[in-house]
């Protein structure tokens, strides 16, 4: 009985999955990304160019805390699935009516995720709706799977990825890890006709499939009748491997968020154990919660904010930019700048807040 799921106790307990949750969303909508990126860098204190260069993207080879937002969307996703589920299951719907729901949702966030990235002439699947239709299928196909398979997969798509990205002969699109030169940018070519995207492909919903896939089995973790100290000493042991394994690699197979490399995945995958292992510890076992709940609200609706956050920021910003650019004038642009994004990323909370205390939730 050690090793049983227990969904009546666990299933309304576990509040740091909505905190994991709703953390990544403010991270993804919040516009944070914004509040260094005006400092000039030759200009600006050890502290603040930590924060300015932890809140970006690595142009190409390395890792900042940025380059985790999306890994961490994937896994949480995953962490939730065997909570859904496990419900609908339990209240008598088959597996094919199951199917046929998740292909039903993977298909409406592929026509999502490739609306809200294309225009009329130019076509793009490089978005995190997109890549999620594909690594929620692969993750849903293999739930019911011992561990020991879902592993084997999840790391055969990294190994089987690299290989191609190593060997894949065609002629401009040989080099494995140079940007826009290859295999990645060449399945962009072929689905897009265009490798003007930022170099970041469409081929990463494969690899980073491993993100979803070890997320359910840490949803499954977390439903164990298990001590919670067993729980967090085991995302956090195993996430700390991953960590140090995915940067030991770095040296021969480049950490690249871009194209998604096998060290990429490993390490990011580490780093998101050891977050989940923070929050579980944190929200579930010493009850912090007041300051959690803030980001907990973001995620219960978490498509919502993903696709109408950027337009509420945007009209917020109309809002409120007359005011304090006059208000704050005497300040430099900078600190208006973050005196904006604070207030913004506070009004596009109330818009959750209110969804949340009216049980609006909107999902497909």
């Amino acid at each position: 009985m050690s090793d049983s799921i227990n969904l009546t106790q666990e299933q309304d307990r576990i509040f740091s999955i909505d905190f994991f949750r709703g953390f990544t969303m403010f991270m993804l909508v919040g516009g944070l990304e914004g509040l260094f990126s005006k400092l000039d860098p030759a200009n600006i204190g050890p502290v603040a160019g930590f924060f300015q260069q932890q809140l970006s993207h690595v142009d190409w080879q390395g890792l900042h805390f940025w380059d985790l937002i999306q890994p961490f969307f994937m896994f949480i996703v995953g962490v939730a699935m065997p909570f859904s589920l496990s419900r609908r299951w339990a209240r008598g719907d088959s597996w094919s009516k199951t199917l046929k729901h998740v292909l039903t949702r993977c298909l409406f966030l592929l026509l999502i995720g490739w609306a809200i990235s294309s225009s009329a002439k130019t076509s793009n699947f490089n978005n995190v709706m997109a890549q999620l239709s594909v690594t929620y299928l692969i993750a849903f196909l293999l739930m019911r799977k011992q561990v020991k398979w879902q592993l084997i997969v999840s790391f055969a798509l990294i190994i089987i990825s690299d290989l191609l990205y190593r060997f894949w002969p065609v002629e401009g699109f040989n080099q494995a890890f140079v940007a826009g030169q290859n295999f990645g940018s060449w399945t962009d070519m072929m689905l897009t006709g265009s490798i003007e995207h930022g170099n970041w492909v469409p081929f990463n919903a494969i690899p980073t499939s491993a993100h979803t896939i070890w997320g359910v089995l840490v949803g499954m973790l977390l439903l164990k009748d298990w001590s919670p100290r067993k729980k967090i000493l085991t995302l956090l042991g195993i996430g700390a491997v991953g960590v140090i394994i995915g940067y030991a690699m770095n040296p021969f197979i480049p950490i690249i968020k871009h194209i998604c490399t096998s060290s990429f995945i490993i390490v990011s995958g580490g780093w998101c154990l050891i977050g989940m292992g923070i929050s579980y510890w944190l929200i579930d076992v010493i009850k912090f919660r007041k300051v959690p709940l803030f980001f907990a609200v973001f995620g219960m609706n978490p498509l919502f904010i993903y696709l109408l956050g950027s337009h509420f920021r945007n009209f917020f910003r109309g809002l409120v930019n007359p005011f304090i650019a006059r208000i704050f004038s005497w300040t430099s642009e900078v600190t208006l700048t973050v005196i904006m994004t604070l207030i913004i990323a506070v009004m596009l909370w109330y818009v959750c807040y209110f969804l949340y205390k009216n049980k609006i939730f909107i999902r497909l």
